[in-house]
């Protein structure tokens, strides 16, 4: 069976440099990396008391990984305003934490080698449980500063709406 239906002379699987990130309905300037999406199943072991020595398995509570965010440091604040929201040093008591508006869904895009959007997934509820808007500071370094958001979850599911891109054949010019 082939692994692409609408481009079946496809082998390659999509490669993971090609995304963006949006919020708010706005793409996210300078994403550089975001963590992978994952989601584990407590297992359930039961057994009646006649049954033999080995343990029934079903399904429990389902947890979601939260999301890490990387991106070089810029004058960008959508980091900071965010990561400010769940908690703004100096705002004044009972006013520390925006709790109408915390919360965003997350949308990351996924294209192909010729910028084509491939997949999309939607990530709910997201709030940042950490922010770090300065790594560590060296002299002696050759590196880009990066900020880094975390971004806890209440699940995510893929866009089924976004289908596999045709990719038309490129032919050289006669």
């Amino acid at each position: 069976m082939a692994q692409f239906s609408a481009n079946v002379n496809r082998f390659d699987p999509y490669k993971n440099f090609k995304f963006r990130v949006k919020w708010d309905g706005k793409y996210v300037a300078g994403v550089s990396k975001v963590s992978g999406l994952k989601r584990t199943t407590e297992v359930i072991k039961h057994r009646e008391g006649g049954d033999p020595s080995s343990s029934r398995k079903s399904p429990g509570r389902t947890e979601y990984e939260a999301i890490t965010l990387e991106r070089g440091v810029t004058h960008d604040m959508e980091f900071e305003r965010w990561a400010n929201k769940v908690w703004n040093y100096g705002a004044g008591l009972g006013s520390e934490t925006s709790l109408s508006d915390f919360r965003k869904n997350l949308i990351i895009e996924v294209y192909n080698e010729a910028g084509q959007l491939a997949l999309a997934y939607t990530v709910y509820r997201c709030w940042v449980s950490e922010y770090q808007p300065l790594p560590d500071l060296d002299a002696n370094a050759n590196a880009v500063a990066i900020q880094t958001l975390k971004l806890d979850n209440e699940g995510w599911e893929r866009d089924y709406d976004v289908g596999e891109p045709t990719e038309e054949s490129f032919t050289e010019p006669a």
